[in-house]
C-alpha cells in the first residue's frame, strides 16, 4: 500500500508540473488596472459617476423623477445587458432597485429612452486622421415570420453572407476604435447610399471601407476603397463589432417600433465608447493597445 501511495503522489506531482508549464505557455499580458474585477454594484456606481461627469451641465426637469445622468446610465445598462425590455426590467428591479429608488415602471422607463435618445450623442468621439467605416446587421424577426405584421419595421437584406430581416447599423470609427458617427437603416439599404455620412468629414479625415461603399456615380474624395487583404488597419472594426456581438448580444434585438430601435442603437454606441476607454488606452510592452468590454459583461 505504501508503494502505491508514493506512486500516486509522484503521479500527482508530474501532472501538476505539466499543468504549470501548459499554463505558463498560455499566459497573456495583463494590464495592472484590470487585475481585480468589480462587483455589479461597484460597476453601476462607477458607470453613473462617469456619465454624470459628462452630463453634469444638463438640468433636471422639475417634474422628472430621474436625473438625466440616471436615465443615460440605465440606457447604457440596457444596451450592455443585451436582453429584451421585460427581461431587463426584471433584472434591474430585482438586483439594482436600491441604486435607483425612483425607478419608474417598465413602459415609462423605455419611453424615457425613446424621448431622450439624443442624450447619448454627447459620448461620440472626435475624428482622427485615419478612420474606418463598416455596417453591422441586426435581426429583428426570424425570416420565416416576415410579412406577418402589417407594420413590420425590418426588411430583408444580407449580413455576413446570411439573409436577415432587420436593420443595418453603419458605424464610423476613429483610429482608437471609438464611434465618431453612425446612422441606421433597414437591412435592404445598400451601403453606397450611406456615403453622405463620409462626406460630412470630407475635409477632416481619410476613411477606409470595403468595396461595398463604392458608387458608380462617384465616391467622396476622402474615401479609400480597400480590396480584401489590403489595409489591415480595417481589422479594428472587426474587433469592435465582435465585442458588440459577444457582450451586448447585438446580432438579434426585439423591437417593433423604429424609434425604440433607434434609441437602443444610440445607447449601445455610448456604452461602447465609454467602456472601451474605461481604463484608458494602455499598451502592452509589445506596443499593442487592447480593446475589450468583456470585463463589463452583465
Amino acid at each position: 500500500m505504501a508503494l502505491v501511495y508514493y506512486k500516486l503522489i509522484g503521479l500527482v506531482d508530474c501532472i501538476a508540473m505539466v499543468m504549470h508549464f501548459l499554463h505558463a505557455s498560455q499566459e497573456r499580458e495583463t494590464l495592472p488596472c484590470m487585475e481585480e474585477p468589480m462587483t455589479t454594484v461597484d460597476f453601476i456606481t462607477a458607470l453613473f459617476c462617469q456619465v454624470d461627469e459628462q452630463m453634469r451641465a444638463m438640468p433636471k426637469h422639475p417634474d422628472a423623477g430621474l436625473w438625466p445622468s440616471e436615465v443615460v446610465t440605465l440606457g447604457l445598462l440596457h444596451a450592455l445587458k443585451g436582453v429584451g425590455n421585460r427581461a431587463f426590467s426584471r433584472w434591474l428591479t430585482r438586483d439594482s432597485r436600491a441604486l435607483f429608488p425612483r425607478l419608474p415602471a417598465r413602459t415609462r422607463l423605455f419611453r424615457l429612452f425613446r424621448t431622450h435618445q439624443a442624450w447619448p450623442q454627447a459620448f461620440l468621439a472626435a475624428p482622427t486622421v485615419l478612420d474606418v467605416i463598416d455596417t453591422y446587421g441586426m435581426e429583428l424577426i426570424h425570416p420565416i415570420r416576415e410579412g406577418r405584421r402589417p407594420r413590420q419595421i425590418g426588411r430583408t437584406g444580407l449580413s455576413n453572407h446570411c439573409w436577415i430581416v432587420g436593420g443595418k447599423w453603419c458605424l464610423l470609427f476613429n483610429q482608437w476604435g471609438l464611434v465618431v458617427a453612425w446612422v441606421c437603416a433597414t437591412a435592404h439599404v445598400a451601403e453606397n447610399t450611406l456615403q453622405w455620412l463620409i462626406r460630412q468629414f470630407e475635409e477632416r479625415m481619410m476613411v477606409l471601407s470595403d468595396t461595398a461603399f463604392h458608387a458608380a456615380e462617384g465616391d467622396p474624395t476622402n474615401l479609400k476603397l480597400c480590396q480584401r487583404g489590403e489595409w489591415q488597419d480595417r481589422l479594428l472594426v472587426e474587433t469592435v463589432l465582435s465585442m458588440l456581438t459577444v457582450v451586448c448580444h447585438f446580432t438579434k434585438v426585439i423591437h417593433r417600433v423604429w424609434t425604440y430601435f433607434h434609441a437602443r442603437l444610440a445607447f449601445t454606441m455610448a456604452a461602447c465608447n465609454v467602456l472601451v476607454q474605461w481604463h484608458g488606452f494602455q499598451s502592452y510592452a509589445s506596443g499593442f493597445v487592447p480593446l475589450s468590454m468583456a470585463d463589463f459583461s452583465l
